[in-house]
C-alpha cells in the first residue's frame, strides 16, 4: 500500500509539473532583453546568470511566471506604487502662496538678520570675559537657585490653572483656567487686577504681547488666549471683553500660542496637525503650515525671529525657516507626545517636554539631540529656559513638582515642590526674580530665593 501511494505521488507531481511546461509555453513574455530583465529585477530574481543569453532568460521569466502566476509582474509594480504614494504623503510639500505671506517673509528676513548680527556680537564679547568672572556669575545664579522656597500662594479658580506667564516688566501674571476665564494678578502679592470673560470652555494658554507693559499702550493688544472650541481672542488691560477674535480653527482645539519676538505675528498650534502665522498688521492668516501627522500642541519662536520650533502629539519636533517656509530640522528622538518647547537665549539650543517623562536638549547647528534629562516620574508638561541667559531651564510635570537645571550639564539644581496636584505650566520672570508654577489643585505659586522672603 505505501509503493502505491508513493507512486500515486510522484504521478500527481509528474502531472502537475507538465500542467506547469504546459501553461508555461501559453505566457506571453517580451522579446525586449531590457524589459525581461526589469521584470526579473521587479520580482526579485537576479536579472543575469552566468553564461546565461537572451533566449535562456525569457526562458527562466517563463518558468518562474508559470510558478507565482502569470500577473505577478503587475501584483508588483501596484505594490510600489502604492507605497511610493504612501512615502509622498508623509513627505513635507510646498506650494505657492498669498503676495501677504511674501510681504510676511521679507519683514521677518529683514527684522531677523540685524538681532542675528547683534546676539552674535553679544557671545562673542561673552567669550572674552575671564573664565573666572564667568564662573562666579554661574557659582552666584546657581546658590540663588538651590534656596528657592515658595514666596506665595493663591487659589486662582475654581478648575484647574492650564496655564501662566510673566508680563515683560515682571509686574503682571497672567493664568487661564478650565474654567473659560483668563486673570491678571499684580506681582508678587497676588492681588487681581483684571478678568478676561469671553471664553467658554477650556483655555489652553494666555500669552504677553512681547512690548506689552514696556513700551505700548494698553488700550491696543497686549494679550492673546486660546481654547479648547478652536477660540483665539486679543485682550488690552482695559476691557473685560475681548478687543478682537482671530476665526479659522473651529472646530479644532487651540493648544498653545506664541508671539513673535516683533510682535506683529501670531503662531497658533492647531489640532487639524497644523500650525498657523497670523500677520496682526496685515489683519490676515499668512501661513498655514502642514507637516505633522498628528496634532501640534506647542510652538516658540527663537529670539532672532527668523525660525520657529513646534512639537506635536506624534513625538516629533520640527524647527521651521520663517523666511523660506522650509524645515530645517527634524527632531527624532522622543517615544511619546511633546508638550512643551522653547528656545535658549543663545539662539541654538531648544528644549522639548515630552509624555516620556524626560526633556531633551537639541542643538540647532549640529541638527542633533545634545542631552537627555530623565526628569520626571510622571509626564513633563512644560519647559522654560532663564530668559536672559538661558543660564539654566526649569520643567514642570504631573509627579506634582518642578525642577531646575544647569545649562552647563544639565544636573539637577533645585527641586520645588508644595502643589497638591500635577504642575500644568511654569514661567521664569524675565528679572529673575521669581518663578511661577500653576496647577491643577486650582492654584498658582510665586518661588524665590529665601533672602528676598
Amino acid at each position: 500500500m505505501e509503493l502505491e501511494d508513493a507512486m500515486s505521488r510522484d504521478k500527481q507531481a509528474l502531472l502537475e509539473e507538465f500542467e506547469r511546461r504546459r501553461k508555461a509555453r501559453s505566457i506571453n513574455v517580451s522579446t525586449d532583453d531590457a524589459e525581461v530583465k526589469r521584470n526579473l529585477r521587479q520580482l526579485g530574481e537576479p536579472i543575469c546568470l552566468f553564461g546565461e543569453g537572451p533566449a535562456e532568460r525569457r526562458c527562466r521569466l517563463r518558468d518562474i511566471l508559470s510558478r507565482i502566476g502569470e500577473d505577478a509582474v503587475i501584483r508588483r509594480e501596484a505594490e510600489e506604487e502604492r507605497k511610493q504614494f504612501e512615502k509622498d504623503l508623509e513627505t513635507t510639500w510646498y506650494h505657492e502662496g498669498p503676495e501677504s505671506l511674501r510681504i510676511a517673509r521679507l519683514w521677518i528676513a529683514n527684522y531677523s538678520l540685524p538681532r542675528a548680527k547683534a546676539r552674535l556680537e553679544e557671545a562673542r564679547n561673552m567669550s572674552d570675559l575671564p573664565t573666572a568672572t564667568k564662573t562666579a556669575k554661574k557659582q552666584e545664579i546657581q546658590k540663588k537657585l538651590q534656596i528657592m522656597t515658595i514666596y506665595s500662594s493663591q487659589i486662582g479658580d475654581t478648575r484647574p490653572i492650564a496655564y501662566c506667564q510673566f508680563s515683560p516688566n515682571s509686574k503682571i501674571l497672567a493664568t487661564a483656567s478650565w474654567s473659560g476665564l483668563c486673570k491678571v494678578w499684580s506681582v508678587p502679592d497676588c492681588t487681581l487686577k483684571q478678568t478676561l470673560k469671553g471664553h467658554t470652555c477650556n483655555v489652553g494658554a494666555i500669552i504677553f504681547h512681547p512690548k506689552a507693559t514696556i513700551s505700548q499702550e494698553e488700550n491696543i493688544c497686549n494679550m492673546a488666549s486660546c481654547a479648547s472650541d478652536g477660540s483665539v481672542k486679543l485682550w488690552d488691560f482695559k476691557s473685560e471683553e475681548p478687543i478682537a477674535d482671530i476665526e479659522g480653527h473651529m472646530p479644532h482645539r487651540v493648544s498653545r500660542l506664541g508671539f513673535h519676538p516683533s510682535g506683529r505675528f501670531l503662531g497658533t498650534c492647531c489640532y487639524d496637525c497644523s500650525w498657523r502665522l497670523w500677520d496682526l498688521h496685515q489683519c490676515t492668516e499668512v501661513l498655514h503650515q502642514e507637516g505633522h501627522v498628528k496634532p501640534v500642541y506647542c510652538i516658540s519662536f527663537q529670539i532672532d525671529g527668523s525660525v520657529c520650533a513646534t512639537g506635536g502629539l506624534d513625538s516629533f519636533g520640527r524647527v521651521w525657516d520663517l523666511r523660506t517656509g522650509r524645515c530645517i530640522m527634524f527632531m527624532e528622538g522622543h517615544l511619546k507626545a511633546i508638550l512643551g518647547i522653547d528656545f535658549s537665549p543663545n539662539g541654538y539650543h531648544i528644549a522639548t517636554a515630552s509624555e516620556d517623562n524626560t526633556c531633551k536638549i537639541w542643538d540647532l547647528r549640529k541638527r542633533s539631540v545634545l542631552y537627555t534629562i530623565p526628569a520626571h516620574t510622571n509626564l513633563i508638561s512644560d519647559v522654560k529656559f532663564q530668559r536672559d541667559g538661558g543660564d539654566y531651564l526649569i520643567t514642570a510635570s504631573y509627579d506634582n513638582t518642578a525642577k531646575l537645571w544647569t545649562n552647563r550639564t544639565w544636573q539637577p539644581l533645585k527641586t520645588l515642590s508644595g502643589h497638591d496636584g500635577k504642575i500644568m505650566a511654569v514661567d521664569i520672570s524675565p528679572d529673575n526674580q521669581y518663578i511661577a508654577t500653576c496647577s491643577y489643585d486650582r492654584t498658582f505659586k510665586f518661588w524665590a530665593p529665601e533672602e528676598l522672603k
